[in-house]
């Protein structure tokens, strides 16, 4: 059975049995379909959103990606793929790689990042004197690798 067919299993959902369905808020519900990332759903003759399976599978999906750290492009990216009848597998395959190669670069960032506060927050001590080395670290601009407690290098 593709997409498009299950969109009438369910039973139509407001937005707010969607939004408790699937844990996203209905402002986001509503910001996704502004932004084209969720389909405009049918309306209820009193013009209420009702939504379909297939807005629950397409939201899951959303929510899904955005955990991992998609971009809101990176899951257009991926929708128009999943939209296509022939998505290429190798397309998604290149599109993750990336979003990995940027993950991998913010995990350096933040082992840096843990370094230089555990090397802050060694030298502060937590003692009662009038100068901190952990804040004269942050005005300086300065990093504690290679700096005695101190603050000589």
């Amino acid at each position: 059975m593709d997409r498009a067919a299950l969109s009438d299993v369910l039973p139509r959902l407001p937005i707010g049995a969607l939004s408790r369905r699937t844990g996203c808020n209905v402002e986001t519900i509503r910001y996704y379909e502004r932004a084209g990332i969720l389909p405009h759903p049918a309306r209820s003759e009193g013009g209420h959103r009702m939504y379909g399976t297939a807005h629950v599978m397409r939201l899951g999906f959303v929510r899904r990606a955005r955990e991992l750290g998609f971009t809101l492009d990176e899951v257009r990216a991926l929708l128009r793929l999943v939209d296509q009848e022939d998505h290429a597998c190798v397309e998604a395959r290149e599109l993750a790689a990336r979003h990995l190669q940027a993950v991998r670069a913010r995990l350096a960032d933040l082992q840096r990042m843990e370094s230089v506060l555990a090397g802050m927050i060694e030298c502060c001590g937590g003692s009662v004197r009038p100068e901190c080395p952990l804040l004269e670290t942050l005005f300086d601009g300065g990093e504690v690798e290679g700096k005695s407690c101190s603050g000589e290098a």
